[in-house]
């Protein structure tokens, strides 16, 4: 049995009300039950690591369990209703748009435990893995067998698998081998109401809707995933890279548009400003060239002869468009320190700034040259540092919007900016999201791109997830995410405010 001192500490006296305290009590210890009490974080001290992800929004849980299978999961989705409080499902925390943030002082179910990989078909190139499993590791596990799992968000080294299913995540090579909804067969899930199912299946076809397909993407508002089936790809025979400077971001940008004019499809490329580049050299020591403005990476796979044959035409591409410098790796080695600034681009921004809202929108190439001069009048304007680093390929662009979080005024037109971004990627004909999602983030903008019929439409299919049963909320899991607030949702985005307390009904009265 737990033991929690409600005399121990005064302020706890303050946060919470006596009536609340025995029901988290009662809640923690009939959890503790089921995973062990080491498997169950209520201290406040302890919950302030859950209480954000890569985003810049805040919000304390009402306690963490760490499950270690999907019948564990099932019984505490089960627990939760009996206490009617909703859940956000958590992997590693690297997300970007606040969509492991606990609105509503939620029950946060953390499934870093479930990571073994489960099964390897080699023959069928696929893999049956546990949402916990970080990115780059299953790729590490069957490299031996000449295949890799083609995701790569660059956070590849730390965020889960999971993570990426729910934000429907891309990373550099997306333009050409596409994104995770491209790579998912199927996947285990836990309902509302804690039973355990299976959308999609091993196989590449099936009849039916596609369940597999609304649930990729739907940031943890449909329910729980505890095993993934993913596609593998087989390492290509060949992979060459450069990286080649400019003087100019039009320099660069026409540079993009020219090589996949060409008919080229590459299989990364990627663009980083001149604060990027600024930011990245105390930390990496690339040695860019002075008076560098843009630097682009750009990878070619595939056979060995059409490979050399499209670097040539490429590097080409880039002389033509005055390229200062043009780097090519000789080897594997080669190849992953000219990618090496590029991955590590957003941890060297702490050079700069110690905070950064990153921005995530999708512009068509086209529109790239012109997008950027938007964003960089917008920092002029507003009187805030915006770096560049993005996946030029497909238009999808990462402004980060670089401040001081200790500093509200800061925050504020840190804010400020990135919705003024937003808007102008889609007045330029783009998107909100390209692979970070709507979160907390994006969903007051939601209204840029949908109309109210659009949203009443989309809410609905979240209801075709919850389980008939009185107690059960249609917004039990992840809630107050990806739409946009209505006048009447202010009492719940108090998400600072130590009297806010689940409002599920009269359990928590």
């Amino acid at each position: 049995m737990i033991i929690i001192s409600l005399n121990s500490d005064k302020n706890k006296e303050k946060t919470y009300s006596w009536l609340v305290m025995l029901k988290i009590k009662s809640l923690v210890e009939e959890l503790a039950h089921v995973v062990g009490a080491d498997n169950v974080v209520w201290e406040k001290e302890d919950l302030i690591v859950y209480e954000y992800d890569g985003s810049i929004d805040r919000s304390l849980p009402l306690a963490v369990v760490l499950p270690g299978s999907a019948a564990e999961v099932s019984k505490c989705v089960k627990i939760s209703n009996k206490y009617n409080c909703s859940i956000v499902a958590r992997g590693a925390g690297t997300g970007l748009s606040g969509g492991a943030v606990p609105l509503k002082q939620s029950l946060v179910i953390c499934l870093t435990r479930l990571k073994r990989i489960i099964e390897v078909d080699e023959k069928n190139r696929l893999s049956v893995v546990e949402p916990g499993v970080v990115n780059i590791k299953l790729s590490d596990a069957i490299k031996d067998k000449g295949l890799f799992y083609a995701p790569d968000p660059s956070s590849q080294k730390a965020c889960t698998i999971g993570g990426n299913v729910s934000e429907n995540a891309g990373g550099p090579h997306c333009f050409s081998l596409g994104v995770t909804t491209n790579h998912v067969l199927g996947m285990e899930i836990v309902l509302s109401n804690g039973e355990i199912t299976w959308i999609g299946a091993k196989s590449r076809s099936y009849t039916g809707y596609d369940l597999r397909g609304a649930f990729i993407g739907s940031e943890g508002t449909f329910g729980i995933i505890t095993k993934i089936i993913v596609r593998l790809m087989k390492i290509p025979e060949s992979v060459s890279t450069i990286l080649a400077a400019f003087k100019s971001m039009d320099d660069a940008s026409n540079t993009v548009s020219e090589v996949i004019s060409a008919g080229m499809i590459p299989a990364a490329l990627e663009m980083m400003d001149r604060i990027t580049i600024e930011a990245c050299e105390p930390v990496y020591n690339p040695k860019y060239p002075k008076g560098s403005e843009a630097v682009l990476l750009i990878e070619i796979d595939g056979i060995t002869e059409s490979v050399k044959e499209e670097i040539d035409i490429v590097k080409k591409i880039c002389t033509q468009n005055n390229s200062i410098e043009i780097r090519q790796a000789n080897n594997e080695s080669d190849r992953v320190k000219l990618w090496e600034t590029r991955k590590g681009a957003i941890g060297a921004y702490g050079t700069i700034a110690p905070t950064y809202y990153l921005v995530d929108g999708v512009v068509p190439r086209t529109k790239l040259t012109e997008v950027l001069r938007e964003v960089k009048n917008i920092g002029r304007k507003l009187e805030v540092t915006i770096g560049n680093v993005f996946h030029a390929g497909d238009g999808n662009i990462h402004p980060a919007i670089l401040f001081d979080g200790r500093k509200k005024t800061e925050v504020n037109q840190a804010i400020r900016a990135g919705g003024e971004i937003l808007e102008v990627c889609v007045k330029a004909g783009g998107a909100l999201s390209g692979e970070h999602g709507i979160g907390t983030e994006k969903q007051d903008y939601m209204r840029l791109v949908f109309n109210e019929e659009d949203l009443r439409a989309m809410k609905k299919l979240r209801a075709a997830f919850v389980q008939t049963d009185k107690n059960v909320d249609v917004e039990k899991f992840n809630p107050y995410k990806i739409f946009p607030r209505g006048s009447n949702d202010d009492e719940i985005y108090k998400l600072n405010d130590p009297e806010f307390y689940p409002t599920g009904g009269e359990e928590w009265a």
